[in-house]
């Protein structure tokens, strides 16, 4: 349950990766403080800072680069990679199109999903079947997304054995049937300056980026600009708390399956976008999910310290995330 925090945690999780491999890891008492803190962040806040994350500054910087670079190619260009049903919701979408409860969002996106076989799912994976969009230019765009989901994959892995760890489970909670084949979103977003000419659709609030929300899966790492501050999270008083760009860090949440999971021992945080920034702004989240058919239940462990009763209801993964996405275009 998020409480009335006005800043967000920064947790270096260098001793954790370290230690990954270690069946002794949770006696270490570097990484018990790595777990300590993703714990109290997990129950207070559900947004964090990941810093000592092994990821090189260069390759988040070149992720975030190529993202400008597409977003200032011509529109013509651009829609060469439109999203449809056809290409199972995969591929580019213009400013508004994207809803959140309703409103349009102020952003212009491309949206990526773990590759899907016509038929690997049946009529569950159906509205997300198909590959990924690239575009040409710029030509490398394709492969370092590619390379970058291959390193968030990783890294989110890890986060979550310290945060199994850190519910009194075992490290490989969140793995095998759970989340060990796990589905994946990244959404590569690009955010008009304040003021803006951009007005490709009728959009009531210039200001909203992207509305308030939770996000739908497990753990979320959000690589942002810098230099420019638009992410905000609320806290339990109802106040909008910046989560300003940090040198070097992701922004790290967690999601509705991780609440599911916990049996509302973590409570995912309600966020939004809003840049007022006269810069265009570019961010690239990295979605870490449960396994497309998995049974999303309350762990037993869990239950145990939440009175014994189970809160919510058994959610299959691939039909909470397929239902999410055809509600989220207008």
């Amino acid at each position: 349950m998020s409480s009335d925090f006005k800043t967000l945690p920064i947790i270096d999780v260098a001793p954790l990766l370290e230690k990954i491999g270690d069946p002794k890891m949770a006696e270490d008492p570097d990484v018990a403080e790595v777990v300590r803190q993703l714990d109290k962040a997990c129950r207070e806040t559900g947004f964090f800072y990941v810093k000592g994350h092994g990821v090189p500054n260069h390759i988040a910087k070149e992720v975030l680069d190529v993202t400008r670079e597409f977003f200032h190619r011509p529109f013509e260009e651009k829609l060469r990679i439109k999203m449809s049903a056809s290409t199972g919701h995969r591929g580019y979408q213009r400013v508004g199109e994207n809803v959140t409860k309703g409103q349009p969002d102020m952003h212009e996106a491309i949206d990526c999903y773990r590759e899907i076989e016509p038929g690997a799912y049946g009529p569950l994976g159906r509205a997300l079947e198909g590959a990924n969009l690239w575009p040409d230019y710029p030509k490398r765009f394709g492969p370092i997304m590619e390379d970058y989901v291959r390193i968030m994959k990783d890294l989110a892995r890890k986060i979550l054995r310290g945060i199994a760890l850190g519910l009194g489970g075992p490290p490989d909670t969140f793995e095998g049937k759970r989340a060990g084949d796990p589905f994946w979103v990244l959404r590569i977003i690009g955010y008009p300056a304040a003021e803006s000419d951009t007005q490709v659709l009728d959009i009531p609030d210039q200001g909203i980026g992207c509305g308030a929300h939770t996000d739908y899966g497990l753990l979320t790492l959000v690589n942002q600009d810098d230099d420019i501050s638009a992410l905000q999270v609320r806290n339990l008083a109802g106040e909008w708390i910046w989560a300003a760009p940090i040198s070097g860090t992701f922004v790290c949440n967690i999601g509705d399956m991780l609440k599911v999971w916990t049996n509302g021992l973590y409570q995912p945080t309600l966020h939004r976008v809003m840049n007022r920034s006269p810069k265009y702004r570019v961010s690239v989240p990295f979605f870490y999910e449960p396994n497309f058919n998995a049974i999303v239940e309350p762990l037993e462990f869990c239950k145990e310290v939440t009175g014994g009763t189970s809160l919510f209801q058994p959610v299959v993964y691939g039909k909470h995330i397929s239902g999410k996405v055809l509600t989220n275009f207008g």
